[in-house]
C-alpha cells in the first residue's frame, strides 16, 4: 500500500469520525440517558405491538400459527405480488396504535384505503341499491345466496334502524351511529350443509361472524365469545343469540366489551343463513342501548324473492 492510499484512508476515518461527532445531538444524548428509566414501559410497549402483528398476520394468512410464521417468513414475496395491503402499512398502524391509542387511518372514510374489506358474506344483486327510509327507518336490500343444487337465490332482507345507512367501501348492508358505535349489519353464512335452523349449532354462527376477517375483526380478532343465550321464533323460522365479546379500541390500547344480539334464518330454498348482527359496547347496552338493538332485531325478515322477468346476477364490487 503507498503513501497516497494511506493518507486517503486516514483522511475518510477521521472524516467518519467527525460526522458521528457532530451527528450526537444534545437531544439524542438525552434520549440516551433517559432510556433506561423507559424501558419496562418499552417493553411492554414491544409485548403488546408483537400480540397485535400476530393477529394482524392471523386476519391475513389465518389464524393457525405455524401458518402465521410462514407468512411472516415469505411475507416480501406475497405482498410484491399485491396479494395484500402494504406490511409496512400494516406495521404502521399497529405503532400507531400503540403510541396513540388512534390507527393511522382509523374506521372513517378515509381510513378505509388500503385495508381489507370485512367479509360479511353479503354479495347484493345487480340493478337494486340498499335503501332506508328515513322517515320510518326501514332497510331494504336484495341480496344472493346459494341455494339447493348451486344455483343463485334472491332473497329480500329488510329491518327498521334508527340509525343511519354506513356508507364507504368497508361496508355492504349496515347501519351504525358513528359516535356511540350501536349499529347492527347484515351477514350470509357459509353453507349450512342442508341442516334445518334448528339443528345448526351456535358455534357454527360464532365461527362465521367472529373469524379473523369478519366485521367485528377490522382491528383484531375479538376474544371472550361467550353465547349468553340461544332460542328459536316459536315458528322455528329465526334463531336468537345473545353474545358477549371484547374487541380492539380505535381509541385506546385496551379491550372493550360488547355485546351483540344475533337473529338468523334460512330461507325457503337456500343453503346459506341470512343474519342481522346488532350490537352495541356493554357499558352503552346497560344504559338503553339494548332496547333500540332489540327493536332493529325483531323487525328482521328475509324471505324469497318474487320472480322477476330480471337476470339474477351479482352487482359488481366497487373496491
Amino acid at each position: 500500500m503507498n503513501k497516497v492510499t494511506l493518507i486517503g484512508l486516514f483522511l475518510f476515518l477521521a472524516k467518519t469520525k467527525i460526522v458521528e461527532t457532530l451527528s450526537t445531538t444534545p437531544k439524542q444524548k438525552h434520549a440516551s440517558s433517559s432510556s433506561s428509566s423507559s424501558s419496562s414501559s418499552s417493553k411492554a410497549l414491544q409485548s403488546r405491538r408483537q400480540v397485535i402483528v400476530d393477529s394482524t398476520w392471523a386476519a391475513i394468512f389465518g389464524s393457525a400459527t405455524g401458518v402465521v410464521v410462514a407468512a411472516s417468513s415469505s411475507s416480501s414475496s406475497c405482498f410484491g405480488v399485491g396479494l395484500g395491503p402494504s406490511p409496512a402499512n400494516a406495521l404502521e398502524d399497529v405503532d400507531n396504535f400503540l403510541k396513540t391509542g388512534m390507527v393511522a387511518q382509523p374506521m372513517g372514510v378515509s381510513g378505509q384505503a388500503g385495508k381489507s374489506k370485512p367479509e360479511t358474506g353479503v354479495v347484493l344483486r345487480e340493478g337494486s341499491e340498499v335503501s332506508r327510509d328515513s322517515r320510518s327507518g326501514d332497510v331494504l336490500a336484495e341480496i344472493l345466496v346459494k341455494g339447493n343444487g348451486n344455483v343463485v337465490v334472491p332473497i329480500v332482507a329488510s329491518f327498521s334502524s334508527p340509525w343511519p345507512l354506513a356508507t364507504g367501501t368497508v361496508y355492504d348492508v349496515e347501519c351504525r351511529d358513528a359516535q356511540s358505535g350501536d349499529g347492527a349489519f347484515l351477514a350470509v353464512s357459509p353453507d349450512v350443509g342442508g341442516k334445518p335452523l334448528s339443528d345448526i349449532q351456535d358455534s357454527f354462527f360464532v365461527k362465521a361472524l367472529f373469524g379473523p376477517t369478519g366485521r367485528f375483526s377490522f382491528y383484531g380478532q375479538p376474544t371472550d365469545i361467550k353465547v349468553k343465550k340461544s332460542s328459536m321464533s316459536p315458528d322455528n323460522k329465526y334463531k336468537l343469540l345473545d353474545v358477549t365479546f371484547s374487541t380492539l379500541s380505535q381509541a385506546t390500547q385496551s379491550e372493550l366489551p360488547r355485546i351483540a344480539r344475533i337473529i338468523a334464518t334460512v330461507p325457503n330454498g337456500s343453503d346459506q343463513a341470512v343474519m342481522l348482527v346488532g350490537s352495541a359496547s356493554a357499558t352503552r347496552w346497560k344504559k338503553g342501548a339494548d332496547k333500540a338493538i332489540a327493536s332493529t332485531i325483531d323487525s328482521f325478515r328475509a324471505v324469497t324473492a318474487p320472480q322477476t322477468g330480471l337476470k339474477i346476477r351479482a352487482q359488481e364490487k366497487t373496491y
